[in-house]
Protein backbone atom coordinates (compact mmCIF):
# COMPACT_ATOMS: atom_id res chain seq x y z
CA UNK A 1 0.00 0.00 0.00
CA UNK A 2 1.19 3.39 -0.43
CA UNK A 3 1.11 4.55 3.44
CA UNK A 4 3.47 1.48 4.36
CA UNK A 5 5.47 2.52 0.99
CA UNK A 6 5.96 6.40 2.28
CA UNK A 7 6.69 4.74 6.09
CA UNK A 8 8.85 2.48 4.91
CA UNK A 9 10.96 5.01 2.53
CA UNK A 10 11.49 7.58 5.43
CA UNK A 11 12.52 4.46 8.12
CA UNK A 12 15.93 3.72 5.59
CA UNK A 13 16.26 7.66 3.79
CA UNK A 14 16.08 11.21 5.36
CA UNK A 15 13.68 12.82 2.78
CA UNK A 16 11.12 12.13 0.13
CA UNK A 17 11.91 15.67 -2.04
CA UNK A 18 9.06 14.87 -4.70
CA UNK A 19 5.98 13.48 -4.45
CA UNK A 20 4.92 13.43 -7.83
CA UNK A 21 8.44 11.89 -8.57
CA UNK A 22 8.06 9.33 -5.69
CA UNK A 23 4.37 8.14 -7.06
CA UNK A 24 5.51 8.20 -10.69
CA UNK A 25 8.49 5.64 -9.48
CA UNK A 26 6.39 3.28 -7.74
CA UNK A 27 3.21 3.49 -10.21
CA UNK A 28 0.93 5.13 -7.19
CA UNK A 29 -2.04 7.48 -7.94
CA UNK A 30 -0.66 11.22 -6.96
CA UNK A 31 -3.98 11.90 -5.85
CA UNK A 32 -4.05 8.92 -3.75
CA UNK A 33 -0.38 9.78 -2.43
CA UNK A 34 -1.66 13.30 -1.40
CA UNK A 35 -4.44 12.10 0.59
CA UNK A 36 -2.41 9.57 2.15
CA UNK A 37 0.31 12.22 3.67
CA UNK A 38 -2.33 14.33 4.48
CA UNK A 39 -3.47 11.84 7.04
CA UNK A 40 -0.24 10.98 8.04
CA UNK A 41 0.80 14.55 8.49
CA UNK A 42 -2.44 15.25 10.81
CA UNK A 43 -1.32 12.64 13.15
CA UNK A 44 2.48 13.94 13.09
CA UNK A 45 3.70 10.80 11.55
CA UNK A 46 5.66 12.78 8.63
CA UNK A 47 6.14 17.03 8.46
CA UNK A 48 5.11 18.03 4.42
CA UNK A 49 5.89 20.82 2.45
CA UNK A 50 4.59 22.45 -0.37
CA UNK A 51 5.80 21.96 -3.67
CA UNK A 52 4.84 24.06 -7.09
CA UNK A 53 5.50 23.80 -9.81
CA UNK A 54 4.10 25.81 -12.92
CA UNK A 55 3.60 24.22 -16.59
CA UNK A 56 1.69 24.46 -19.55
CA UNK A 57 -0.79 22.59 -21.08
CA UNK A 58 -2.77 22.50 -24.25
CA UNK A 59 -6.65 23.86 -24.11
CA UNK A 60 -9.34 21.89 -25.80
CA UNK A 61 -8.46 23.68 -29.15
CA UNK A 62 -4.70 23.21 -28.37
CA UNK A 63 -5.26 19.49 -28.06
CA UNK A 64 -7.35 19.29 -31.53
CA UNK A 65 -5.11 21.54 -33.94
CA UNK A 66 -2.33 18.62 -31.93
CA UNK A 67 -4.01 15.88 -33.37
CA UNK A 68 -5.34 17.11 -36.68
CA UNK A 69 -3.32 19.48 -37.57
CA UNK A 70 -3.09 23.56 -37.18
CA UNK A 71 -5.73 25.76 -38.90
CA UNK A 72 -3.44 27.38 -41.25
CA UNK A 73 -1.95 24.04 -42.23
CA UNK A 74 -5.20 22.52 -43.07
CA UNK A 75 -6.34 25.27 -45.22
CA UNK A 76 -2.98 25.08 -47.28
CA UNK A 77 -3.69 20.90 -47.28
CA UNK A 78 -7.61 21.66 -48.37
CA UNK A 79 -6.40 23.92 -51.49
CA UNK A 80 -5.17 21.56 -54.44
CA UNK A 81 -2.81 22.63 -56.74
CA UNK A 82 -4.88 23.89 -59.62
CA UNK A 83 -6.32 26.37 -56.41
CA UNK A 84 -10.00 26.70 -55.33
CA UNK A 85 -12.96 28.84 -55.01
CA UNK A 86 -13.30 30.39 -51.79
CA UNK A 87 -16.74 29.20 -51.66
CA UNK A 88 -15.98 25.70 -51.98
CA UNK A 89 -12.74 25.92 -49.94
CA UNK A 90 -15.24 27.27 -47.25
CA UNK A 91 -17.50 23.74 -47.38
CA UNK A 92 -14.38 21.36 -47.17
CA UNK A 93 -13.45 22.84 -43.41
CA UNK A 94 -14.94 23.86 -40.03
CA UNK A 95 -16.27 27.17 -40.11
CA UNK A 96 -13.41 28.28 -37.03
CA UNK A 97 -10.85 26.84 -38.96
CA UNK A 98 -11.74 28.04 -42.20
CA UNK A 99 -11.82 31.75 -40.38
CA UNK A 100 -8.13 30.98 -38.21
CA UNK A 101 -6.41 29.53 -40.92
CA UNK A 102 -7.33 31.78 -43.98
CA UNK A 103 -5.91 34.16 -41.56
CA UNK A 104 -2.61 32.78 -40.35
CA UNK A 105 -2.03 30.92 -43.83
CA UNK A 106 -2.04 34.49 -45.70
CA UNK A 107 -0.01 36.18 -42.50
CA UNK A 108 2.80 33.02 -43.04
CA UNK A 109 2.27 33.91 -47.24
CA UNK A 110 1.36 30.07 -47.82
CA UNK A 111 -1.44 31.24 -50.25
CA UNK A 112 -3.10 33.84 -52.29
CA UNK A 113 -6.30 34.76 -51.28
CA UNK A 114 -7.88 36.10 -54.94
CA UNK A 115 -11.30 37.39 -55.15
CA UNK A 116 -12.33 33.98 -57.34
CA UNK A 117 -10.02 31.99 -56.75
CA UNK A 118 -7.28 30.62 -53.64
CA UNK A 119 -4.19 29.38 -54.74
CA UNK A 120 -0.71 28.10 -52.62
CA UNK A 121 1.88 30.31 -52.98
CA UNK A 122 4.65 27.66 -51.98
CA UNK A 123 5.01 23.69 -52.63
CA UNK A 124 5.31 22.92 -49.11
CA UNK A 125 4.90 23.98 -45.69
CA UNK A 126 5.37 22.60 -42.31
CA UNK A 127 3.52 22.72 -39.72
CA UNK A 128 5.58 24.26 -36.71
CA UNK A 129 1.98 24.85 -34.83
CA UNK A 130 1.33 21.28 -34.35
CA UNK A 131 5.05 20.41 -33.39
CA UNK A 132 5.19 22.87 -30.70
CA UNK A 133 1.96 21.65 -29.62
CA UNK A 134 2.98 17.87 -29.50
CA UNK A 135 6.25 19.18 -27.95
CA UNK A 136 4.62 21.05 -25.00
CA UNK A 137 2.24 18.50 -24.48
CA UNK A 138 5.16 16.20 -23.98
CA UNK A 139 6.80 18.06 -21.57
CA UNK A 140 9.74 19.48 -23.68
CA UNK A 141 11.57 22.70 -23.00
CA UNK A 142 10.28 25.45 -25.63
CA UNK A 143 11.23 28.75 -26.59
CA UNK A 144 9.87 31.62 -24.59
CA UNK A 145 8.90 33.11 -27.59
CA UNK A 146 7.23 30.48 -29.14
CA UNK A 147 4.86 29.87 -26.23
CA UNK A 148 3.95 33.23 -25.64
CA UNK A 149 2.85 33.14 -29.78
CA UNK A 150 0.96 29.92 -28.91
CA UNK A 151 -0.85 31.60 -25.37
CA UNK A 152 -1.69 34.36 -27.25
CA UNK A 153 -3.89 32.00 -29.69
CA UNK A 154 -5.01 30.69 -26.47
CA UNK A 155 -3.79 27.02 -27.56
CA UNK A 156 -1.99 26.71 -24.40
CA UNK A 157 -2.76 27.85 -20.84
CA UNK A 158 -0.76 27.70 -17.83
CA UNK A 159 -1.30 25.06 -14.69
CA UNK A 160 -0.05 24.54 -11.44
CA UNK A 161 1.42 21.33 -10.01
CA UNK A 162 0.70 20.77 -6.17
CA UNK A 163 2.80 18.35 -4.35
CA UNK A 164 5.32 17.61 -1.47
CA UNK A 165 8.45 16.97 0.01
CA UNK A 166 8.43 14.81 2.86
CA UNK A 167 10.14 13.98 6.62
CA UNK A 168 9.54 12.09 9.65
CA UNK A 169 7.44 13.61 12.02
CA UNK A 170 7.95 13.59 15.60
CA UNK A 171 5.45 11.02 15.78
CA UNK A 172 6.77 8.71 12.90
CA UNK A 173 7.08 4.95 13.07
CA UNK A 174 7.37 2.41 10.46
CA UNK A 175 3.88 1.62 10.72
CA UNK A 176 1.03 3.91 11.64
CA UNK A 177 -1.08 2.62 14.43
CA UNK A 178 -5.06 2.47 13.84
CA UNK A 179 -6.80 5.03 15.61
CA UNK A 180 -10.28 5.48 16.81
CA UNK A 181 -11.31 6.46 13.80
CA UNK A 182 -13.20 3.46 12.55
CA UNK A 183 -16.25 2.55 14.41
CA UNK A 184 -16.48 -0.08 16.17
CA UNK A 185 -19.42 -2.14 17.89
CA UNK A 186 -17.62 -1.71 21.24
CA UNK A 187 -17.27 1.91 20.38
CA UNK A 188 -21.05 2.17 19.98
CA UNK A 189 -21.77 -0.61 23.05
CA UNK A 190 -19.93 2.64 25.31
CA UNK A 191 -23.06 4.94 23.64
CA UNK A 192 -26.07 5.91 23.51
CA UNK A 193 -27.12 7.14 19.63
CA UNK A 194 -29.64 9.95 20.01
CA UNK A 195 -32.43 10.18 17.47
CA UNK A 196 -31.73 13.13 15.53
CA UNK A 197 -33.79 12.86 12.21
CA UNK A 198 -35.96 15.77 12.91
CA UNK A 199 -33.88 18.85 10.87
CA UNK A 200 -36.84 21.08 11.71
CA UNK A 201 -37.41 21.52 15.60
CA UNK A 202 -39.04 24.19 17.66
CA UNK A 203 -37.53 27.42 19.50
CA UNK A 204 -38.89 25.87 22.65
CA UNK A 205 -36.41 22.67 22.32
CA UNK A 206 -33.82 24.71 20.58
CA UNK A 207 -33.50 27.63 22.84
CA UNK A 208 -36.15 27.81 25.50
CA UNK A 209 -34.81 24.56 27.26
CA UNK A 210 -31.59 25.52 27.10
CA UNK A 211 -32.51 28.38 29.35
CA UNK A 212 -31.29 30.60 26.16
CA UNK A 213 -33.37 33.73 26.64
CA UNK A 214 -35.94 34.99 23.78
CA UNK A 215 -34.39 38.10 23.19
CA UNK A 216 -30.64 36.21 22.73
CA UNK A 217 -29.38 37.79 19.28
CA UNK A 218 -28.69 34.25 18.21
CA UNK A 219 -32.61 33.86 18.24
CA UNK A 220 -32.83 36.54 15.64
CA UNK A 221 -33.90 35.64 11.57
CA UNK A 222 -30.28 36.83 10.96
CA UNK A 223 -28.73 34.00 12.94
CA UNK A 224 -31.02 31.15 12.39
CA UNK A 225 -33.82 30.11 9.52
CA UNK A 226 -37.82 30.18 10.78
CA UNK A 227 -39.89 28.47 8.96
CA UNK A 228 -43.33 30.00 7.34
CA UNK A 229 -44.73 26.55 6.65
CA UNK A 230 -45.56 25.19 9.46
CA UNK A 231 -44.73 28.04 11.14
CA UNK A 232 -45.43 26.95 14.72
CA UNK A 233 -45.27 23.37 16.78
CA UNK A 234 -48.48 21.81 17.80
CA UNK A 235 -47.79 19.93 21.21
CA UNK A 236 -45.05 20.16 23.99
CA UNK A 237 -45.07 18.85 27.56
CA UNK A 238 -47.22 21.41 29.40
CA UNK A 239 -46.53 20.79 32.93
CA UNK A 240 -42.47 21.09 31.82
CA UNK A 241 -42.88 24.17 29.27
CA UNK A 242 -44.12 25.58 32.61
CA UNK A 243 -41.17 24.85 34.88
CA UNK A 244 -39.08 26.62 31.93
CA UNK A 245 -41.03 29.42 31.80
CA UNK A 246 -40.93 29.97 35.40
CA UNK A 247 -36.90 29.46 35.83
CA UNK A 248 -36.63 32.22 32.79
CA UNK A 249 -38.75 34.40 34.24
CA UNK A 250 -38.30 34.39 38.13
CA UNK A 251 -34.87 32.05 38.56
CA UNK A 252 -34.92 29.02 40.92
CA UNK A 253 -32.08 26.55 41.91
CA UNK A 254 -29.98 29.27 42.96
CA UNK A 255 -30.33 30.76 39.82
CA UNK A 256 -32.35 34.84 40.02
CA UNK A 257 -33.48 34.04 36.39
CA UNK A 258 -33.92 36.37 33.22
CA UNK A 259 -36.23 38.69 34.96
CA UNK A 260 -38.63 38.56 31.71
CA UNK A 261 -42.00 38.21 30.64
CA UNK A 262 -41.53 34.70 28.51
CA UNK A 263 -43.71 34.33 25.76
CA UNK A 264 -44.69 31.07 24.40
CA UNK A 265 -45.71 32.14 21.23
CA UNK A 266 -41.79 32.45 20.57
CA UNK A 267 -41.14 29.38 22.00
CA UNK A 268 -43.95 27.74 19.59
CA UNK A 269 -41.85 29.12 16.05
CA UNK A 270 -40.51 26.33 14.36
CA UNK A 271 -36.86 26.82 12.72
CA UNK A 272 -33.77 24.67 11.28
CA UNK A 273 -32.09 23.50 14.39
CA UNK A 274 -28.95 25.55 15.22
CA UNK A 275 -27.44 22.83 17.23
CA UNK A 276 -27.90 19.33 17.76
CA UNK A 277 -28.36 20.01 21.65
CA UNK A 278 -31.51 20.69 20.95
CA UNK A 279 -31.82 16.58 20.59
CA UNK A 280 -30.27 16.60 23.63
CA UNK A 281 -32.57 18.18 25.67
CA UNK A 282 -35.54 16.33 24.77
CA UNK A 283 -32.98 13.17 25.50
CA UNK A 284 -32.11 14.72 29.20
CA UNK A 285 -36.52 16.07 29.71
CA UNK A 286 -36.74 11.70 29.13
CA UNK A 287 -33.72 10.74 31.13
CA UNK A 288 -35.51 13.18 34.32
CA UNK A 289 -38.78 11.24 33.81
CA UNK A 290 -37.26 7.78 34.62
CA UNK A 291 -38.39 7.23 38.65
CA UNK A 292 -34.74 5.95 39.23
CA UNK A 293 -31.46 7.73 37.44
CA UNK A 294 -29.29 6.14 35.38
CA UNK A 295 -26.30 7.54 33.97
CA UNK A 296 -26.19 7.56 29.89
CA UNK A 297 -23.35 8.71 27.27
CA UNK A 298 -25.31 9.89 24.27
CA UNK A 299 -23.76 11.17 20.95
CA UNK A 300 -25.15 11.97 17.87
CA UNK A 301 -23.65 13.05 14.51
CA UNK A 302 -25.71 15.11 11.45
CA UNK A 303 -27.03 18.05 10.11
CA UNK A 304 -27.20 21.68 11.72
CA UNK A 305 -28.16 25.06 10.01
CA UNK A 306 -27.38 28.60 10.73
CA UNK A 307 -27.69 31.69 8.75
CA UNK A 308 -24.41 33.11 8.05
CA UNK A 309 -21.87 34.13 5.86
CA UNK A 310 -20.27 31.55 3.49
CA UNK A 311 -16.25 31.76 3.73
CA UNK A 312 -13.57 29.46 3.62
CA UNK A 313 -14.25 27.87 7.51
CA UNK A 314 -17.88 28.69 7.42
CA UNK A 315 -20.81 27.02 6.02
CA UNK A 316 -24.81 27.79 6.20
CA UNK A 317 -25.21 23.84 6.65
CA UNK A 318 -22.73 21.77 8.21
CA UNK A 319 -22.20 18.26 10.32
CA UNK A 320 -22.56 18.87 14.48
CA UNK A 321 -20.87 15.61 16.47
CA UNK A 322 -22.56 16.14 19.48
CA UNK A 323 -22.06 14.35 22.82
CA UNK A 324 -22.65 14.21 26.41
CA UNK A 325 -22.09 12.50 29.76
CA UNK A 326 -24.74 12.17 32.48
CA UNK A 327 -23.34 10.88 35.98
CA UNK A 328 -23.13 11.97 39.54
CA UNK A 329 -20.23 14.16 40.65
CA UNK A 330 -18.82 15.25 37.25
CA UNK A 331 -16.87 18.03 37.67
CA UNK A 332 -14.90 20.53 34.32
CA UNK A 333 -11.64 18.36 35.39
CA UNK A 334 -13.80 14.99 34.08
CA UNK A 335 -14.68 17.43 30.51
CA UNK A 336 -11.18 18.33 29.78
CA UNK A 337 -10.28 14.94 30.02
CA UNK A 338 -12.77 13.16 27.79
CA UNK A 339 -12.09 16.17 25.05
CA UNK A 340 -7.98 15.82 25.24
CA UNK A 341 -8.68 12.36 24.78
CA UNK A 342 -11.28 12.33 21.95
CA UNK A 343 -9.00 14.51 20.02
CA UNK A 344 -5.89 12.72 20.03
CA UNK A 345 -7.34 9.57 18.92
CA UNK A 346 -8.42 11.67 16.08
CA UNK A 347 -4.45 12.60 15.35
CA UNK A 348 -4.97 16.21 17.22
CA UNK A 349 -3.03 16.94 19.67
CA UNK A 350 -2.14 20.47 19.85
CA UNK A 351 -5.86 21.36 21.99
CA UNK A 352 -6.45 25.16 23.71
CA UNK A 353 -9.15 25.69 25.69
CA UNK A 354 -10.91 29.20 25.93
CA UNK A 355 -13.56 29.99 28.69
CA UNK A 356 -16.20 31.30 27.07
CA UNK A 357 -20.53 32.03 27.62
CA UNK A 358 -23.11 29.94 26.86
CA UNK A 359 -27.11 30.47 28.32
CA UNK A 360 -26.88 26.74 29.03
CA UNK A 361 -23.19 25.50 30.24
CA UNK A 362 -21.75 27.25 33.06
CA UNK A 363 -18.52 26.81 32.87
CA UNK A 364 -18.05 26.75 29.36
CA UNK A 365 -15.34 26.23 27.30
CA UNK A 366 -14.29 27.18 23.30
CA UNK A 367 -12.16 24.42 21.53
CA UNK A 368 -9.28 25.14 19.26
CA UNK A 369 -6.80 23.23 17.57
CA UNK A 370 -3.77 24.34 15.25
CA UNK A 371 -4.67 24.02 11.60
CA UNK A 372 -1.26 23.28 9.53
CA UNK A 373 -2.42 24.26 6.50
CA UNK A 374 -3.79 27.36 7.59
CA UNK A 375 -1.46 28.21 10.35
CA UNK A 376 -3.24 29.14 13.24
CA UNK A 377 -5.69 27.87 15.83
CA UNK A 378 -8.96 27.55 14.62
CA UNK A 379 -11.66 26.49 16.73
CA UNK A 380 -13.22 23.38 16.35
CA UNK A 381 -15.96 23.25 18.69
CA UNK A 382 -18.09 24.59 22.54
CA UNK A 383 -18.15 22.57 25.15
CA UNK A 384 -18.95 22.99 29.22
CA UNK A 385 -21.50 21.76 32.20
CA UNK A 386 -25.04 22.53 31.60
CA UNK A 387 -26.53 24.24 34.14
CA UNK A 388 -28.84 23.75 36.82
CA UNK A 389 -31.29 25.98 35.19
CA UNK A 390 -31.66 23.44 32.52
CA UNK A 391 -30.98 20.16 34.52
CA UNK A 392 -33.66 20.69 37.33
CA UNK A 393 -36.21 21.46 35.56
CA UNK A 394 -36.26 18.52 33.57
CA UNK A 395 -36.76 16.49 36.86
CA UNK A 396 -32.87 15.24 37.34
CA UNK A 397 -31.62 14.71 40.35
CA UNK A 398 -29.49 17.56 42.40
CA UNK A 399 -26.41 15.86 42.24
CA UNK A 400 -26.43 15.10 38.62
CA UNK A 401 -24.29 16.72 36.49
CA UNK A 402 -23.34 16.65 32.54
CA UNK A 403 -20.64 17.57 30.66
CA UNK A 404 -21.39 18.45 27.02
CA UNK A 405 -19.96 19.48 23.68
CA UNK A 406 -20.52 19.50 20.30
CA UNK A 407 -17.53 19.99 17.17
CA UNK A 408 -18.06 20.63 13.43
CA UNK A 409 -17.40 17.69 11.41
CA UNK A 410 -16.05 19.52 8.76
CA UNK A 411 -13.22 21.78 10.81
CA UNK A 412 -12.13 18.91 12.77
CA UNK A 413 -11.58 16.74 9.14
CA UNK A 414 -10.16 19.89 7.53
CA UNK A 415 -6.98 20.08 10.29
CA UNK A 416 -6.54 16.42 10.35
CA UNK A 417 -5.95 16.31 6.36
CA UNK A 418 -4.52 19.57 5.52
CA UNK A 419 -7.83 21.11 3.83
CA UNK A 420 -7.95 24.91 4.13
CA UNK A 421 -11.22 25.68 1.97
CA UNK A 422 -14.71 24.06 4.35
CA UNK A 423 -16.25 24.27 0.67
CA UNK A 424 -13.53 21.10 -1.02
CA UNK A 425 -15.40 18.75 1.50
CA UNK A 426 -19.07 19.89 1.83
CA UNK A 427 -21.54 21.51 -0.92
CA UNK A 428 -21.85 21.97 -4.18
CA UNK A 429 -18.13 22.50 -5.21
CA UNK A 430 -16.70 19.46 -3.80
CA UNK A 431 -14.43 17.49 -5.63
CA UNK A 432 -16.46 13.98 -6.00
CA UNK A 433 -13.30 12.42 -6.87
CA UNK A 434 -12.01 12.76 -3.47
CA UNK A 435 -14.96 11.04 -2.15
CA UNK A 436 -14.23 7.75 -4.63
CA UNK A 437 -11.24 7.32 -4.23
CA UNK A 438 -11.10 7.46 0.00
CA UNK A 439 -11.75 4.68 1.95
CA UNK A 440 -15.11 3.91 3.97
CA UNK A 441 -15.48 3.95 7.63
CA UNK A 442 -16.20 0.47 8.20
CA UNK A 443 -17.83 -1.03 11.14
CA UNK A 444 -16.46 -3.94 12.86
CA UNK A 445 -19.42 -6.03 14.27
CA UNK A 446 -17.02 -9.11 15.66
Amino acid sequence: MAEEAVLGFLEKNEEISDSGQFAADRGIDHQELTNIIKRLSGFRFVDAQDIKRERWVLTEEGKTYAAAGSPEMQVFNAIPPPGISLEELQRKLDPSVFKIGCSQAKKNQWVEMGKQLVTRKVDNVEDKVKDLLNRVQDGEAIDPKELDALKRRKLIAPQTWKGYSIRKGPNYAPKRKIFATDLTRDNLLRFEEMPTNNFVESSFWNFDALFQPQQHPARDSHDTFFLQVPSTTKTLPEDYVERVKGVHESGGYGSRGYGYEWKREEANKNLLRTHTTAVSSRMLYLLGQQKNFTPKKYFSIDRVFRNEAVDRTHLAEFHQIEGLVCDRGLSLGDLIGVLNNFFLRLGMSKLKFKPAYNPYTEPSMEIFSYHEGLKKWVEIGNSGMFRPEMLRPMGLPEDVRVIAWGLSLERPTMILYGVDNIRDLFGHKVDLSLIKKNPLCRLGME
